[in-house]
């Protein structure tokens, strides 16, 4: 395998975020007490998934309450306010920064977040990452479907690339290209890939590690 481009989920893979992201929840629904951990655990078990797509699952599933679409729109809206500056200033996981300074000018990088594309690329632009990027992507896109206009718009055959994900809407993205996965875990939450069923075969807790396995294609 010649390794020509690697694809990241940003949040819990680039940076340190997922705590970030886990508070602006909280705050959303500080008036559903009895139902926050259950909204919490939700959001923590889909990583990768759209907001809005969590707010319908949440309102219809867990609150039993109709969720109208200016509602949706204000929750993302503060969901934005909350989280975004949190984001931006988030640690790097260990080695992220350096392999991206490393490898940009070797390898297509591309982002594939399930946060709003307009809002992730807004995050990589105040980090000062756009450069590594040959294209930033984001929701409402499925990691399905940035994968594949990936693949597509750069004429990259599915063996070129290497999907970098810590949740299991990453491994279904890469999974529905036929795209080499390989999942992030973290110390503080439990392995999302821990499912026999999920087929994980590698997995990493930082970008050394990354490093250490694609050594062999870069």
């Amino acid at each position: 395998m010649a390794l020509k481009a690697v694809i990241l989920d940003f949040d819990g893979v680039i940076v340190e975020s997922l705590e970030v992201k886990k508070e602006a929840f909280r705050k959303l629904f500080l008036n559903y007490p009895d139902k926050l951990k259950e909204i919490l655990d939700y959001h923590m078990s889909n990583g990768g998934l759209s907001r809005y797509k969590k707010f319908q699952y949440i309102y219809r599933e867990i609150l039993k309450e109709d969720l109208s679409e200016e509602k949706s729109e204000e929750l993302g809206r503060k969901f934005a306010e909350y989280g975004v500056d949190g984001v931006v200033v988030s640690p790097f996981v260990k080695g992220a920064e350096e392999f991206l300074r490393k490898y940009y000018q070797k390898l297509f990088l591309f982002i594939a977040s399930g946060t709003p594309e307009d809002e992730m690329v807004q995050i990589a632009q105040r980090r000062g990452l756009g450069k590594f990027f040959k294209g930033i992507y984001g929701s409402p896109q499925t990691k399905g479907e940035i994968a594949k206009k990936i693949l597509d718009d750069n004429r990259l055959k599915k063996n070129d690339v290497i999907f970098v994900g810590d949740a299991v809407n990453d491994y279904y993205g890469a999974r529905e290209n036929g795209i080499r996965f390989i999942g992030r875990i973290h110390d503080i939450y439990p392995n999302p890939f821990a499912n026999a069923n999920l087929d994980v075969k590698q997995t990493i807790r930082n970008f050394k590690d990354l490093e250490s396995i694609l050594k062999a294609d870069i």
